[in-house]
């Protein structure tokens, strides 16, 4: 392992957004995404008495804004819990004390290698075991009847570039299985043809027999934009699969598992899936998942 996993990286920012994160997080508070500013000051906005006279604050837009506060706990929770784990899964492994140099006692079992954003951190579900990586997890475990262990190396809000400089270099020297599922905020943060850029830099990067996640198609959700950005987030896949089939990569079709009806798919900032939401990304991922050992 080329680095210690003791801190997560934080993500990085194009000079607008940390502009805009640092006028509204006066007094050092952690920099924000657009979502999380916007709901931020409607929070503020929907606890007003005009907000109690006018119905605001019991309204759409004050539920919105109170779940984007509440993931925004969460969203320091999970990786928490992440890191503790990580911690332990490379104290099992025989790391001394991070350093990144193997000691003495190897723990058996295959390792799952998992790089990526908040959806792999379980954002939206009930805790981080009910993401798509605590779901995958156990039924791996449950199908080879293997103690397979997962190191999450995923940071809420990354973007494809920060896998590439800051993920991969944290990779163990073996894995048994690696995914990876980056893209969503690269939507927001980052130009087109950077974004395609950097995606095929990272499917070029990745170790063999990684299996890729696509991104969901939003048809039928979050009104005009959903409807305005299935062109873009279509080509976006069409590039990942592209991208993959030249090295013979597999690819996790979330795009075709993750469907309408969306009622109670998705978690109360409308944005992270739910737990019910990360089942379908579940099984899309493991239906990708090349065929594994079983135990003797």
């Amino acid at each position: 392992m080329g680095a210690s996993v003791q801190r997560m990286p934080a993500v990085s920012r194009p000079a607008w957004m940390l502009a805009l994160s640092g006028f509204a997080d006066r007094g050092g508070a952690p920099r924000r995404s657009p979502v999380e500013i916007v709901a931020t000051m409607g929070s503020y906005l929907t606890r007003t008495q005009a907000a109690e006279v006018s119905g605001l604050r019991a309204g759409p837009f004050g539920r919105w804004a109170d779940g984007v506060t509440a993931m925004r706990g969460d969203c320091a929770a999970f990786a928490r819990h992440w890191q503790a784990h990580n911690d332990q899964v490379l104290a099992e492994m025989g790391f001394r004390g991070g350093s990144g140099a193997p000691g003495p006692a190897q723990l058996d079992g295959p390792l799952w290698v998992v790089l990526g954003d908040s959806t792999a951190q379980g954002l939206g579900a009930l805790s981080p075991d009910g993401g798509y990586v605590g779901q995958v997890l156990a039924e791996l475990r449950r199908q080879t009847g293997l103690p397979w262990r997962v190191l999450n190396l995923s940071v809420s809000g990354s973007l494809t570039r920060d896998v590439l400089g800051t993920q991969l270099p944290l990779m163990p020297a073996h894995a048994d299985l690696v995914t990876c599922g980056i893209g969503i905020n690269d939507i927001l943060y980052t130009s087109p043809a950077k974004l395609f850029a950097d995606l095929r830099a990272l499917i070029a990067a990745v170790p063999d027999q990684t299996v890729l996640l696509d991104l969901p198609v939003p048809a039928g959700c979050w009104g005009f934009l959903g409807r305005a950005s299935v062109p873009y987030v279509t080509r976006i896949n069409r590039t990942i699969h592209q991208a993959a089939a030249a090295r013979g990569l597999p690819v996790a079709e979330v795009s075709a598992h993750f469907l309408p009806p969306w009622p109670g798919k998705f978690a109360p900032d409308r944005f992270h899936p739910s737990q019910d939401g990360y089942r379908d990304w579940s099984r899309a991922l493991l239906s990708a998942v090349p065929p594994l050992a079983a135990a003797a």
